[in-house]
């Protein structure tokens, strides 16, 4: 188990560049996903990302997905917020014929969808879920499609593994380098990916 702030001093410290660290999770996403669905042609995807890093290995995981499958995104952030990385990677995708980008969640019949990605909030996030990520959860959760956390469920404290209000109900946490505090409680759903950096 790995503290927060030990994995910030790791992600300073280890000589990788932060880029490059979100391009491995992302592709440790996709390939935790193919190890659950190893024919993914005939689902349908959706990759719902706010602004922070995480939405950048959602989006980099996006672009490994759509070569096998259909692949949206529901982008509910501010592209003028993106850090370096995330902003990098959404340019990647944002004009690729094979990935549509939504921005309205009410527009969206999550039922559509075999698996959904929560890439809204990562490890960075604290305290009471705003809009529209709060009624995006609620969202998430009512549909009958597979549903995936990107690092941490989005509402759940990462620390401590509290829930203030709501959080994403995933069937599966894909989570990078070492099992952070707050997912204990839900190990055996956790599948944790090796993005280089040194133990």
């Amino acid at each position: 188990m790995i503290t927060l702030q030990q994995m910030k001093e790791l992600e300073n410290n280890c000589g990788i560049s932060k880029i490059t660290l979100m391009e491995n999770a992302g592709r440790g996403i996709y390939t935790s996903i193919k190890e659950k669905f190893p024919d993914l042609k005939d689902k349908r995807i959706l990759i719902v990302a706010y602004h922070g890093n995480n939405s950048g290995d959602g989006f980099v995981s996006a672009r490994l997905l759509c070569e096998e499958a259909e692949t949206d995104i529901l982008f509910i952030g501010d592209e003028d917020k993106f850090k370096e990385e995330a902003k990098t990677n959404f340019k990647r995708i944002e004009n690729s014929e094979r990935i549509q980008t939504l921005i309205d969640p009410e527009q969206i019949d999550f039922d559509d969808y075999d698996i959904i990605i929560d890439a809204m909030l990562g490890t960075g996030s604290s305290g009471e879920l705003k809009e529209p990520i709060r009624s995006t959860v609620d969202l998430i959760n009512d549909s009958k499609a597979f549903k995936i956390a990107v690092d941490i469920p989005t509402g759940l404290d990462p620390e401590t593994g509290e829930i203030k209000e709501k959080a994403v109900n995933a069937d599966l946490i894909v989570t990078f380098h070492d099992i952070k505090p707050g997912l204990e409680q839900f190990k055996d759903k956790v599948v944790i990916v090796d993005i280089g950096i040194s133990k």
